[in-house]
């Protein structure tokens, strides 16, 4: 199996998705439980969600799934919610705290150094090359890190979370004007609602890569399923009319990121 997959354009923004994956090796496979082959907390359909919205736009994606080893957790295992509930870089539950793995069969510490380096280091190192190699084009590169989930958890949060999460550590990870320009399409976003780190500020990715002062920005904005899935359920049916509408705003905040992000280019070669 392919550990990953990038597609290279020209444009300075990276599309981060490390959840749409659902490989998992046989001998993987075979100590999940029931629940756990269901594979329930995946990101679904968000590549395509996001495909051909912006030209030139390269993507890196990760194949395998989350429960084999979480791309977009701290590979040294720190919690990226200290004191809440979440799951971490070898989940063992899903996200309703339900057990994933057969009784004896959870991920040892051997297992979680083999899944490290076999799986979570080459994401990384391959979004790694690709934000080195916009930034030498334009001088600066963002990454947009491509999420969604349940509406509805209440073993993560409380109520039904909103549309649209945009995650920035509280601003630590990209410009203001990066931020803004997403913040301002969804809140004109008829019909949607959002919010601005929320529950969701960011995940290992966002934090990780996000350093506005190096020229590196990075944004999180994690959908809620019900704004594309025709169900939240098995089996996780992409809704093409509601996608379709989705869409147009996610075409929209893509472009006003991609202007944003050859301003600021534009104005630093300025100062020079």
């Amino acid at each position: 199996m392919s550990v990953f997959e990038v597609k290279q354009g020209t444009s300075p923004i990276i599309l981060g998705f490390p959840h749409t994956g659902t490989d998992v090796p046989p001998a993987i496979w075979e100590r999940l439980t029931d629940t756990g082959r269901l594979l329930t907390d995946t990101d679904w359909h968000i590549h395509r969600l996001y495909d051909g919205l912006l030209p030139e736009v390269t993507t890196v994606r990760a194949m395998f799934h989350r429960y084999v080893i979480d791309a977009n957790r701290d590979p040294e295992g720190v919690s990226l919610y200290p004191g809440q509930n979440t799951t971490g870089l070898t989940p063992e539950t899903d996200f309703d705290g339900v057990p994933i793995w057969q009784d004896g069969e959870e991920p040892t510490e051997a297992d979680i150094a083999a899944r490290l380096a076999d799986f979570h280091a080459p994401y990384h190192a391959a979004l790694s090359a690709e934000i080195e190699r916009v930034k030498a084009i334009h001088g600066i590169a963002v990454l947009y890190d491509c999420h969604s989930i349940r509406s509805d958890i209440p073993f993560l949060f409380e109520g039904t979370l909103p549309d649209f999460n945009i995650g920035t550590d509280s601003g630590k990870t990209c410009d203001p004007a990066i931020q803004n320009a997403t913040v301002d399409v969804v809140l004109n976003a008829e019909g949607y609602t959002s919010i601005l780190n929320g529950r969701f500020k960011g995940g290992w990715t966002t934090r990780h890569y996000g350093r506005p002062e190096t020229g590196v920005h990075a944004i999180q904005m994690e959908l809620a399923q019900s704004t594309h899935l025709s169900t939240e359920t098995p089996p996780f049916a992409y809704d093409e009319a509601k996608a379709d509408k989705l869409r147009i705003h996610l075409k929209d905040i893509l472009t006003r990121i991609e202007t944003s992000a050859l301003t600021l280019a534009h104005t630093k070669r300025g100062t020079k």
